[in-house]
């Protein structure tokens, strides 16, 4: 499959796409991912090794569209869980901690 990523064309295959992965071992992710195989990779490390090209040369959004295309699964950023708001006396109360029995 033909795909443009920075004004470069690249045919890209999936069976193309599994055997340049193969041997690279996956950064922490802490963004847009990619599943390939059974590992998480994150999109700029795909991105870098199917296109050969520095990481700041593309965006994640290229990559993450052709790797779409090409039928794997893409990640989205996780959104945070929402943070409680504790009261003035609730906050106080988990400062002292829980009572101890005797």
């Amino acid at each position: 499959m033909r795909c443009v990523i920075t004004r470069f064309p690249f045919e890209l295959t999936k069976g193309g796409v599994l055997e340049s992965t193969k041997g690279v071992k996956p950064e922490p992710v802490t963004g847009e991912s990619v599943i390939i195989g059974r590992r998480h990779y994150p999109v700029k490390q795909v991105g870098q090794v199917i296109t050969r090209q520095d990481r700041r040369d593309f965006r994640a959004a290229e990559v993450l569209r052709a790797m779409a295309q090409l039928g794997f699964t893409c990640r989205a950023v996780p959104k945070p869980a929402p943070l409680s708001i504790l009261s003035p006396t609730q906050h106080a109360s988990a400062m002292l901690g829980t009572p101890v029995t005797v």
